[in-house]
């Protein structure tokens, strides 16, 4: 499924922790690698000498040497690329040029002049890109040596949209022997309007509740015939948070301890809806552990 994986990195820590996630990936599906830098082109033309514009240059050169050293512990190969540009466009462009299967980042990471982003450079590569983008949070969980994908939970609302995740995370399951989760989120804010005083008839609740079991019955049903050995566990969760559906996969994350959510988006052909006030980019903001964002294709 990965054969060639494009990490993108920027000298951070979080895009180290990133890297380390795409090499551990890499091995364990036998995948080329390929680290990308990009020095930004905002940050070039604010320089006055040549002697700045080295400097930006060889801080892109150190991120990638770090890497290459991490690589080194790995034993695993990896090709490394240093370019400039806008950091989103150049890593989507090269990532189409490979034909990469998977692109790795950091949720959060540094612009050239060192100013500390929420997400910018991450969220326009999910804009842009239709290749499958494994984002990293930056929190470094205790004792954490290796990645752990014990429980992998698969996020559904029923739609196509949401299916195309489920043989990523099915594959990654089957790899790792993980127990998945499947969840769907009743949103009880959407479904009633933030200004319903008067509540939503239990048997309206019932109905939804209904759809959200046969949306995770399904994905079970399909996870059962391509990787028959995977543990699966379903769920239906109500939430009545302003943060809607992405609140309740926040908390079942948090409930039970899961390692890595796998969800789907919207391709770019449905862009007219910002990315940025989707649960997908809602949830990759408030979780802390690896989510990987498949979408389907045009």
């Amino acid at each position: 499924m990965y054969d060639r994986i494009v990490i993108a990195v920027d000298g951070s820590d979080e895009a180290q922790r990133a890297a380390r996630r795409g090499l551990e990936l890499a091995q364990d599906f036998d995948a080329n690698v390929d680290v990308l830098s990009v020095v930004e082109q905002k940050a070039l033309r604010l320089t006055e000498t040549s002697t700045e514009k080295a400097q930006l240059r060889e801080r892109g050169e150190e991120a990638l040497t770090e890497i290459e050293e991490l690589a080194s512990e790995f034993g695993h190969a990896i090709t490394t690329k240093l370019l400039e540009g806008k950091p989103a466009v150049q890593i989507c462009a090269y990532a189409d040029e490979k034909d990469a299967g998977l692109i790795v980042v950091g949720r959060q990471g540094l612009t050239g002049l060192g100013r500390r982003l929420l997400g910018g450079v991450t969220e326009q590569v999910l804009h842009r890109s239709d290749i499958p983008t494994l984002v990293v949070s930056g929190r470094n969980h205790d004792g954490e040596v290796e990645a752990d994908y014990s429980r992998v939970l698969i996020t559904t609302d029923g739609s196509e949209n949401a299916d195309v995740a489920i043989p990523h995370g099915s594959e990654i399951a089957r790899r790792y022997g993980s127990t998945v989760h499947v969840l769907n989120v009743v949103d009880l804010q959407a479904a009633g309007g933030a200004f319903n005083a008067g509540g939503l008839e239990t048997e309206f609740v019932e109905r939804l509740e209904a759809r959200g079991e046969d949306a995770v019955d399904s994905v079970a049903r399909k996870i059962g015939d391509s990787a028959p050995n995977l543990t699966v566990e379903t769920a239906v969760e109500r939430t009545t948070s302003f943060e809607g559906a992405a609140a309740g996969v926040r908390e079942y994350v948090a409930k039970n301890d899961i390692d890595l959510v796998v969800m789907g988006s919207h391709g770019r052909s449905n862009l007219k809806r910002q990315f940025l006030g989707s649960v997908a980019s809602t949830v990759l903001r408030t979780v802390d552990v690896p989510v990987l964002v498949v979408k389907q294709s045009d």
